[in-house]
């Protein structure tokens, strides 16, 4: 038997002792990301006491008892009682030990025990979820039933428009028509199954759409594959032959099935705000603006525990599909085919929103006349006026410029860190992954509990999850440029890996990145409206356009044309997001690289999705 030569040996003793390689390092990485981020968001929420600067001695105080003296030895023993003196350390030791034994603490402003209000919401918000994700199947499987008959799909640009709808403007849509005027279901309360039909549907429609979406766009290409044309020359049915298209196409599409349970727990918040639902996304926000931070912090760790349990729910039946033999295999889908839209419609739809902008931005969005409260469209307020008397076209206008002023600051922001981040693909696929876990409310409800809810703790908090699709973009363009032939010749001449980064990668990033960033701008002035609707964003007299959705909503029986004026402005902005997140994903390179972050789904950050 021939024997290696020592060249050889010592070749394949080299091989054997390398350490691990690219694909492990990257790896890695991802894991300690993963790890990081999770820490720091737990410290975080561990320390929304300290990081808040509230002290809440008094408001205890007057819980516990209205009649006596806020004395300093009172307030001293309250403080010593809840362990607001131990410091930053010792109050995060205090309330991690107490959540491992149970323990959430007590209410700031009950005065009552934290974990009972989060069971309690939390068995409510649970039934709604269910009910949501069985609507969202079944919307799925009917958008998905012309592709597996037909080999085609037929509703794919209401499907996206559906998808991107924020689950806010969808609930007061239904709240109006479906529960006002029509009176086809309870508009608020949990009294019973009808109470469940509205909200069910506002929180499953848009998750229903775009898995419905993602799966007729995934199965043509799957049963154009060559083994579908040799099992339909053999003869065999159609019926088995779309069970394997399926079976084929669902471990690519399950992230994304994760990622719409996380955004139920998202869309929960405003669904439940909006029909009174007493869950624990209503709680949380309650206790966001009564400054209750233990309740917060309960209702917080819960939604954080149902998004991370959905996304390990979908990466545990993906890997039962896929097998022993796959689980480590990058399996992606075949590219799905572009959707094709006349640009006149976007061009159509920019315009109308600009023209009503500049009319609006040209009036005085402040001035307050009680003779004309809630009076309906005139020359002199074309689209009416709110109940302050105040012209809604010109809040219109102006809300228009704070949101869109606020959304380009947020994208600039995102694509900064994508550029960073995106020179760290490992590191930057586990900070996604726990980004991508958050929805923007979550966060918001966080950093207003810090800082006081405002335009700036709604930009922060918009800014913490939206950076990840152009992270990924960013990641993917890296990693084809490094392997050009051009860099390689500049790697053998002696050129340093930062000349390399600063002189020809990042240039040839930056330009790419930042259009992609542009065309999310929509997406990310809805989020900010999300959070403005719900308190957390913009206050009161800030003329933006989700606190003025809030604002109308009181008023839409006596004023429809001004209540409704909000909602047909944000769903406009919502199908020019949609149109414009085509053009967006176009943008991507058609080979992504294996360590980018796949973050499709919902335009307004779904949420996740999106």
């Amino acid at each position: 038997m021939n024997r290696p030569t020592p060249a050889a040996d010592r070749t394949d003793r080299s091989k054997r002792t390398t350490g691990p390689g690219p694909r492990g390092r990257t790896a890695g990485a991802a894991v300690l990301g993963r790890a990081a981020a999770l820490g720091g968001l737990v410290t975080v929420l561990g320390l929304l006491p300290w990081l808040s600067g509230k002290d809440p001695a008094l408001a205890l105080l007057r819980a516990r008892s209205a009649e006596q003296e806020p004395t300093p030895e009172a307030l001293a023993a309250i403080r010593a009682d809840l362990g607001l003196d131990a410091g930053p350390l010792g109050l995060l030791g205090d309330w991690a030990g107490g959540v491992l034994r149970g323990d959430l603490g007590t209410s700031w402003v009950s005065g009552a025990e934290v974990l009972p209000a989060v069971l309690s919401g939390l068995g409510a918000s649970l039934t709604l979820m269910g009910a949501a994700l069985a609507v969202a199947l079944a919307l799925a499987a009917v958008l998905a039933a012309p592709v597996c008959l037909r080999g085609r799909a037929t509703a794919g640009t209401a499907a996206a428009v559906l998808a991107s709808l924020p689950e806010f403007l969808l609930s007061l849509v239904l709240l109006i028509v479906a529960g006002v005027w029509l009176g086809l279901a309870p508009t608020s309360g949990w009294a019973g199954p009808a109470h469940l039909v509205l909200p069910a549907l506002a929180l499953g429609l848009p998750g229903g759409a775009l898995l419905g979406r993602l799966v007729a766009d995934a199965l043509p290409a799957v049963l154009a594959e060559r083994w579908a044309e040799l099992w339909r020359g053999a003869g065999v049915g159609r019926a088995r032959i779309v069970r394997a298209a399926l079976r084929r196409a669902l471990p690519s599409l399950l992230p994304q099935f994760g990622m719409v349970a996380v955004g139920l727990t998202g869309g929960a918040v405003a669904v439940e705000t909006v029909f009174a639902v007493p869950g624990i996304g209503r709680t949380a926000l309650g206790a966001a603006k009564a400054q209750d931070l233990p309740l917060l912090q309960g209702c917080v760790l819960a939604l954080l525990a149902l998004g991370l349990l959905a996304g390990g729910a979908a990466a545990a039946v993906r890997r039962g599909l896929l097998g022993p033999a796959l689980r480590e295999a990058a399996l992606s889908l075949p590219a799905p085919l572009p959707h094709r839209g006349s640009p006149a419609v976007l061009l159509a739809l920019a315009g109308l929103l600009a023209a009503v902008v500049t009319w609006g931005l040209l009036r005085d969005p402040y001035a307050v006349d009680l003779t004309a409260r809630l009076a309906g469209p005139s020359a002199a307020h074309p689209l009416g006026a709110d109940a302050l008397g105040r012209d809604v076209l010109a809040r219109l206008g102006h809300g228009a410029a704070t949101t869109v002023g606020t959304a380009a600051a947020v994208t600039g922001l995102s694509w900064l860190t994508a550029l960073a981040l995106g020179f760290l693909p490992g590191t930057a696929a586990g900070l996604a992954e726990v980004a991508n876990a958050l929805p923007p409310v979550i966060v918001g409800m966080v950093v207003a509990a810090v800082t006081g809810p405002g335009t700036a703790a709604a930009a922060l908090a918009v800014t913490l999850v939206s950076w990840p699709p152009l992270a990924a973009h960013a990641a993917a363009l890296a990693q084809e440029l490094r392997a050009s032939r051009f860099l390689q010749a500049q790697r053998a001449l002696g050129a340093s890996p930062f000349w390399i980064a600063t002189r020809h990668v990042l240039p040839a990033v930056a330009g790419p990145v930042a259009r992609h960033a542009m065309l999310r701008l929509p997406g990310v002035a809805l989020a900010l409206a999300s959070l403005g609707f719900l308190g957390l964003g913009a206050q009161p007299p800030s003329p933006e356009w989700g606190l003025l959705l809030d604002e109308s909503a009181d008023y839409v029986e006596r004023a429809p044309v001004a209540a409704l004026a909000p909602v047909v402005a944000l769903g406009l902005l919502t199908v020019l997001a949609v149109r414009l997140s085509h053009t967006a994903v176009r943008l991507r390179p058609a080979r992504p690289a294996p360590t980018s972050v796949h973050t499709e789904g919902k335009t307004p950050l779904a949420t996740p999705a999106q």
